[in-house]
Parts: C-alpha cells; sequence; structure tokens
C-alpha cells in the first residue's frame, strides 16, 4: 500500500488470503516517497516466491501502475478513496487506464476484499487444495443467498 492510511481498506485482503490460507506480506512502498523501495520490491518479488501483488493506493494512484511496469507478477490494483482523493474517481482512473502492455487488474473502489479473492484465485489455478477452499467459499455464498431468500 501507498500509506498506513490505506491499511484499514488493505486489511480487507489480508484477512481474505488469512481465510484461504494463502501466505501474504503487508509492506508500505510509496511510488513517490520511496521510489528505491518500489524498484527494489517489484523487481525482486517473484524471485522471492511471491506469485501475485496487490498494490493499493489513494489520489493519484501510481503504485499499481509502477508496480506493474516493473514485475513480470500478475498486479491487482486497489483504488481507494483518500483525504485528497476527488471522490475516489482519481484513483480508480489512476489504475484503471494503464496504457497497453502494462496490465493491472482493477477492484471497485476500496475493493481490497475482493482484490484477496482475485488473488487466491489466480493462484489457485495451480493449487488444487486452495481451489477446493475457493469453491468452498463460494458454495457458503450462495448458502447465504438462499437462506436470506427464505427469511423474506
Amino acid at each position: 500500500m501507498g500509506s498506513d492510511s490505506d491499511l484499514p481498506v488493505m486489511k480487507q485482503a489480508a484477512e481474505m488470503l488469512e481465510q484461504f490460507g494463502v501466505g501474504y506480506e503487508l509492506d508500505i512502498v510509496s511510488a513517490h516517497r520511496t521510489p528505491e523501495k518500489l524498484f527494489e520490491f517489484s523487481s525482486n518479488a517473484h524471485k522471492r516466491g511471491i506469485q501475485v501483488i496487490i498494490a493499493g493506493a489513494g489520489g493519484a494512484a501510481h503504485l499499481p501502475g509502477m508496480v506493474a511496469a516493473i514485475s513480470p507478477l500478475p498486479v491487482i490494483g486497489v483504488p481507494i478513496k483518500s483525504s485528497n482523493s476527488i471522490d475516489g474517481w482519481d484513483s480508480v482512473l489512476s489504475i484503471l487506464q494503464m496504457p497497453g502492455g502494462v496490465p493491472v487488474a482493477t477492484v471497485a473502489l476500496n475493493g481490497a476484499k475482493n482484490a484477496g479473492i482475485l488473488a487466491a484465485q489466480i493462484i489457485s489455478v495451480m493449487d488444487e487444495d486452495l481451489r477446493v477452499k475457493i469453491i468452498q467459499y463460494k458454495e457458503e455464498l450462495k448458502a447465504q443467498v438462499i437462506a436470506k431468500a427464505r427469511n423474506l
């Protein structure tokens, strides 16, 4: 995440990864204030066994795109409505409107929960046990909706 003020949102991704039993790192890497750390992290993450990067940022939200420009890994961007944000649209558009050749999967504004699920789904392509957990999770979602419909 670009700042510690992003933690309340980004914590939701961590919670989903924990639910699926997926290990993760949580760190602050600012595209503007710590460019050297950004470059080191992005260029070496795959060498350390990281499989997917979730990058959350508010305002100009350059972090996900810069990570994607450097890293060979899939990057999921989480636009965050920050205190200096233009209702969050600046963050959404900064992450969503990437140039050809530098893709960033983008979730909804403050959508870190979905970023965690998507990261787990990407990893599950090569991890059958994780895929089973995701299928169970989706079955639980289905059961919750059916139960709520019955209670109407």
